[in-house]
């Protein structure tokens, strides 16, 4: 079947769904491979759920009218996410990518972009090779913009969500030590990182800088159309005035602007900048900018300020690497108060460069006067430390409720596979 006859069927049942678990009546399934499940294997079972049609890349054992068999499910996916996108080819599309801040950035990019256009963005981090083509195949006629984000732990990644989503605008929020193991080094996260500007660059995008961030000024170079934001010496200029909880931030200028945030952390001044650069480049007024930034609230466990009774916590633990961890760690000692818990997880896809990176963060936390530190997981276990170590967040968990502390700040952070959110539970 040409990508034009599916796509017929698409416009006729817009819904798509993966997971057999969420489908609805007149969904189209696509029946997703990946090392541990297939999803051929659950055609029957979204049929029995009033699947509309489904797409499997394995002849099943039963006939059906509704079953579309391809040469590769994942393929036709992104086949049909880019011969859609082709529909809005005259709106802008902004890719968002960096090893941290992305998905904060994106939620800011969209709530300013919001506040005037109708935009349509990611959900959650729907970041990869099946989140990317499904979040454009969510977009509907009335669409004035989307802001897409891209996830990579890997060279030619970001390369390949190009084709499909072919980003007019570009943004790489920081290039730091990220996926090392997938990526095989600093240099290939950069050059993995700029693949989002290299397209930009042969296509006469607009590239939006960081321009406190070295490396990625330096993959920005060559491209024609350039933004800057950042401390100095940029296009959107602005500096935190406030910092103990939620980082007040002034924005300079001949008209300067006062934000006052919701995010937990200094670190959050770039994603800010960020959003307002764009914000401003579309011509959002100034007073909708600074209302979307201040009402944006985060409840993904990033940045996120939680009161329990007399304790502050700080729930920063969607993901870590030695750039976000440092960040963190900093940001948490600098806030006032003596009264200090660390409850770190193990951070992941380091490779060979994990034992040192672990190290770094434990001679960084000795700098510093902790009421308690609490490491989490093998990657700190392995090391000579004098902190309470656990081997998950369960029994860290089970450490807290027996410690029933009281009138403490508590900063919890680790990798993904970590949980430490779990920990609150």
């Amino acid at each position: 079947m040409q990508i034009e006859d599916i796509y017929k069927i698409y416009q006729r049942y817009p819904s798509i769904q993966t997971d057999t678990r969420k489908l609805q009546k007149n969904d189209l399934f696509f029946a997703l491979r990946g090392p541990s499940f297939n999803g051929n294997l659950f055609a029957k079972e979204a049929l029995d759920k009033g699947a509309a049609f489904v797409f499997v890349d394995e002849r099943p054992s039963f006939n059906d009218t509704r079953i579309i068999e391809t040469k590769d499910v994942l393929a036709t996916l992104q086949e049909l996410a880019k011969f859609h996108r082709l529909r809005f080819i005259n709106i802008p599309f902004i890719a968002i990518t960096g090893s941290n801040g992305k998905t904060t950035t994106k939620e800011l990019v969209h709530e300013v972009l919001s506040s005037t256009y109708k935009t349509y963005t990611t959900q959650g981090n729907l970041n990869n090779h099946i989140g990317v083509p499904l979040t454009i195949l969510k977009i509907k006629d009335d669409a004035a913009m989307a802001v897409i984000e891209m996830g990579a732990n890997h060279l030619h990644e970001i390369t390949s969500y190009c084709d499909y989503a072919m980003p007019t605008h570009g943004l790489i929020t920081n290039i730091g030590k990220a996926h090392l193991e997938g990526f095989g080094g600093i240099e290939n996260v950069k050059k993995g990182k700029g693949e989002l500007f290299d397209f930009i660059r042969k296509h006469n995008g607009t590239a939006f800088v960081n321009a406190d961030d070295n490396a990625v000024v330096d993959v920005s170079k060559g491209i024609d159309k350039k933004i800057f934001y950042g401390t100095s010496g940029s296009n959107v200029m602005g500096k935190v005035i406030h910092s103990d909880l939620f980082p007040e931030i002034k924005i300079e200028g001949n008209n300067p602007l006062i934000i006052k945030t919701k995010l937990a952390g200094v670190y959050n001044l770039s994603n800010v900048l960020a959003a307002v650069c764009i914000g401003r480049h579309f011509n959002v007024d100034d007073k909708k900018i600074v209302a979307a930034i201040e009402n944006y609230s985060p409840s993904n466990s990033r940045s996120q300020l939680i009161q329990q009774g007399s304790n502050t916590i700080i729930l920063d633990a969607y993901n870590a690497n030695p750039g976000s961890m440092k960040a963190a760690i900093e940001n948490f000692a600098s806030m006032k108060g003596d009264n200090k818990i660390l409850l770190l997880g193990s951070m992941m896809e380091l490779g060979t460069d994990s034992k040192k990176e672990h190290e770094s963060l434990i001679k960084l936390i000795d700098t510093y006067n902790w009421k308690r530190v609490v490491l989490v997981g093998k990657n700190f276990n392995e090391l000579d430390h004098p902190y309470i170590r656990f081997d998950n967040s369960t029994q860290a968990r089970e450490w807290l409720q027996q410690e029933h502390p009281e009138n403490v700040q508590i900063l919890i952070k680790g990798s993904r596979s970590m949980q430490m959110e779990k920990v609150l539970e």
